[in-house]
Formats: structure tokens, C-alpha cells, sequence
């Protein structure tokens, strides 16, 4: 039986995206989203939602770029605090100890410690409330090469991705593999079938 919430801000699991901006003197700064996600095939893009309060939406819009690092499930504690604390205030990669890496295809900066990260191009703004949504193409993905599959592909287990649930507050880490996507479900039809 399913239970009624009523309307939430609510998916799960959520991402956890580390956005990457420059600000107006050019200082590297990063924030923690969770409202984000692929948006687009062709041509590849991916939308991100931010409090227009944020010093991230103000530099984003100022550069028309930014970048999103996914961190993995051993930078736990470092997603969170770039979430808890203002660029306006303080240096979140020197407090972090993390490395602000120059984007080669975009004017933002990405983490260097992070196993994937996506440049993207700002190519749409929509405003939606509390939030402004931000869809960028994406013209470049990088992937830290011990995070490659045999095949050369990114290995979700070998990334271990964080993940966010909205309505606990709680991080989760990616489970195991279950099955090959375009392939089990029409195992699911024949069985259905044949019963």
C-alpha cells in the first residue's frame, strides 16, 4: 500500500554534484547540489538547480560556465561541507584541501580528486521559484583512468558514487550491479509470455 507525502522536492536517490564556478575576481569556488541530473541526448546536457541566493548562481550566471565533479563515497565529509558554507565567505577548495583544475573546454574550474568530471557550457536559464534551473552542455567528461572499465567505460562500483536522500538527509553509496539495461527487460516480456 502507498502512503501519501503530499508534494515534496523529492527523487531517489539524488545525485551529489559538486558545481565548479569562477567568481567575478576569479576565485575558484564550489557548491554541493543534489537537484541535478541528465537532461538532454543530443546534444548531451545536464541541468542543475540552485538557490539564487548562492554565490554559485550569481557566478555561473556571470561566466555562462561551470563544471560538476561527482565526488565519491570517500570524499563524504568534504560534498557536505562545500553544501554548508558560502564561496562569499570563505575558500571552500583551501579549507578542503582540495586542487581547483582549470576546465580545458570551459572558463570554470573542476575538482581534481574527484573520479568524474563533466565541463559544461551554459545554454539555458529557467526560473522556477526558490530555485533557477541551469542546463548546460556538456563538452567534455573525464574520468580518473583507475575508475575505467576493461572496455575503457566508466565502472560505476570503481567511481562509488554518493548519492543523497532528500527527505532524511542521509548520503548512501552505490550499491552492486543488478542487471544490463536494454537487455533484462525483455526477459521480463518473454517470461510474461510464456506464463
Amino acid at each position: 500500500m502507498l502512503i501519501s507525502l503530499g508534494p515534496q522536492a523529492f527523487i531517489s536517490p539524488a545525485p551529489v554534484l559538486l558545481v565548479g564556478t569562477y567568481d567575478a575576481s576569479g576565485r575558484p569556488n564550489i557548491m554541493t547540489a543534489a537537484w541535478g541530473g541528465l537532461c538532454c541526448s543530443q546534444p548531451p546536457c545536464l541541468a542543475v538547480s540552485l538557490r539564487r541566493s548562492s554565490w554559485t548562481c550569481r557566478s555561473l550566471q556571470l561566466k555562462q560556465a561551470f563544471t560538476v565533479s561527482i565526488p565519491g563515497r570517500n570524499m563524504v565529509g568534504q560534498a557536505d561541507f562545500a553544501g554548508l558554507v558560502s564561496g562569499r565567505q570563505e575558500d571552500k577548495f583551501q579549507s578542503l584541501g582540495l586542487t581547483p583544475q582549470a576546465g580545458e573546454h570551459v572558463d570554470a574550474p573542476f575538482v581534481a580528486e574527484c573520479p568524474v568530471v563533466l565541463e559544461l557550457l551554459l545554454r539555458h536559464t529557467l526560473e522556477l521559484g526558490s530555485h533557477i534551473q541551469f542546463v548546460g552542455e556538456i563538452m567534455d567528461v573525464k574520468v580518473n583512468r583507475d575508475c575505467l572499465s576493461p572496455e575503457g567505460l566508466p565502472d560505476p562500483a570503481l567511481i562509488d558514487a554518493l548519492s543523497f536522500a532528500p527527505l532524511t538527509k542521509e548520503y548512501y553509496g552505490i550499491g552492486e550491479f543488478v542487471a544490463r539495461a536494454f537487455a533484462v527487460g525483455k526477459t521480463v516480456k518473454r517470461n510474461v509470455q510464456e506464463g
